[in-house]
């Protein structure tokens, strides 16, 4: 699976990708996975499968989705915070089997 983080500038967002590529590894997943701000997503979504945007941007998914053509969703803030791994795993998951 090839994940696309997005968020304001792209900095807390991958404190989440690191943890988010380490549990999928402990799960024996494969997972390709970055994190942008909302200024870089433009340019690199061909790469990807689907778009996790960040709670603080999330006034931007449908124009996410508009500009990408690919399953995006907003993370649940709570499981954002907390790098909850396993529900944004599960959220991804339902993400892919929209493709």
């Amino acid at each position: 699976m090839k994940i696309l983080l997005v968020c304001a500038g792209g900095m807390s967002t991958g404190l989440l990708m690191k943890k988010m590529a380490a549990y999928w590894e402990e799960q024996g997943e494969e997972l390709t996975i970055n994190a942008v701000g909302l200024a870089e997503y433009n340019d690199v979504y061909k790469d990807y499968d689907i778009i996790l945007v960040g709670p603080q941007v999330r006034y931007k998914l449908n124009d996410i989705k508009k500009d990408t053509g690919l399953p995006a969703d907003v993370v649940n803030s709570l499981d954002y915070a907390i790098a909850n791994c396993p529900n944004i795993m599960k959220q991804a998951k339902a993400l892919m089997a929209q493709k």
